[in-house]
């Protein structure tokens, strides 16, 4: 499956891999937590140990807006992209550690500003700038609604979870097809299982 250029940090693995798995994750959603890092600590080192050059995993986001802070914690994942691509995922991992920190409860009386002041923070701990990070995911000045320089690469991620009809996250897609049956609730074992039938 293919990747919007600006989106080449969402891919591990090679472009030309026989097989690809879609995942589309919420950063805001404790289910797509347990995924993810199911993946990044025990799947996808397994794929690079046993499966190498057979599978690509790619990131889709999943923005689900019945979260408070789901919009503004994607945005920020993707002003990391256009900064430095090769900090996705570290920057995915720090979001996915420190969810709770975006929790409807936790932002309950946060402003925009706050939570824009606190993703800079994780931003900045990559070394990233916290000007250009800030310059990319503030939005327009009063009065003004057309988002943020961020906005357009963020539609275009909605607009393809809602054409392959994706509605929840975790969701997989493996192949272009829809794949119910992978869960949350894998642990490594489950997942390896899973690996050998699709090889």
């Amino acid at each position: 499956m293919s990747l919007a250029p600006q989106f080449s940090g969402h891919r591990l693995g090679p472009v030309n891999a026989r097989n690809t798995i879609e995942v589309y994750l919420d950063y805001v959603c404790p289910y797509s937590a347990k995924m993810y890092k199911t993946i990044r600590k025990q799947v996808w080192p397994l794929i690079q140990e046993k499966y190498a050059g057979s599978f690509q995993i790619l990131f889709r986001h999943q923005v689900q807006p019945w979260h408070a802070s789901s919009t503004i914690v994607h945005e920020a994942a993707l002003a990391i992209e256009v900064l430095d691509a090769s900090k996705f995922y570290e920057f995915s991992d720090l979001l996915f550690e420190h969810q709770e920190r975006f929790f409807d409860g936790s932002v309950q009386n946060k402003t925009r500003q706050q939570l824009v002041d606190e993703l800079s923070q994780m931003a900045a701990s990559l070394s990233i700038s916290d000007a250009h990070f800030k310059q990319l995911i503030m939005n327009g000045t009063e009065g003004s609604n057309e988002g943020n320089k961020i906005t357009k690469d963020l539609k275009l991620a909605i607009r393809l979870a809602r054409q392959n009809g994706i509605h929840v996250s975790p969701t997989v897609v493996f192949n272009g097809l829809q794949d119910n049956e992978v869960s949350s609730s894998w642990d490594g074992v489950e997942w390896e299982m899973y690996l050998k039938k699709k090889y």
